[in-house]
């Protein structure tokens, strides 16, 4: 399991990207196909108790793993940490934060290598 566990956070990752974007595709279609509304994708994601749960939820949990990101990635030396900010604003939190777990497996597992060589 441990060996498959990069890979399995990677695709993931390419979950995260697909399915949100699905979504926001079919978001600016329903909006004229124009551009992507961000005044009413907010309205949207606020107007029901529902959907005001899952920003919360989505907000503390995003902004506790940005921040753990930030500091674990130059902590445990992983290349290419800092993708994961810009992947969580250009794509999506649930691309981003399997992305930085795959790059910090791969680390871990490099660095496990290393000591028992």
């Amino acid at each position: 399991m441990r060996r498959a566990l990069p890979w399995i956070y990677l695709l993931l990752a390419v979950l995260g990207a697909i399915l949100p974007w699905k979504a926001n595709l079919e978001f600016i279609a329903e909006s004229g196909g124009q551009a992507f509304d961000l005044a009413r994708f907010i309205a949207d994601a606020s107007s029901t108790a529902a959907s005001r749960s899952l920003s919360a939820d989505l907000l503390v949990g995003a902004s506790a793993v940005t921040l753990w990101i930030c500091v674990e990635g130059p902590r445990q030396k992983i290349k290419g940490w800092w993708l994961a900010i810009p992947l969580s604003f250009g794509v999506a939190f649930a691309c981003a934060a399997p992305f930085f777990l795959f790059l910090r497996e791969r680390q871990l597992q490099a660095q496990e290598s290393e000591s028992t060589s």
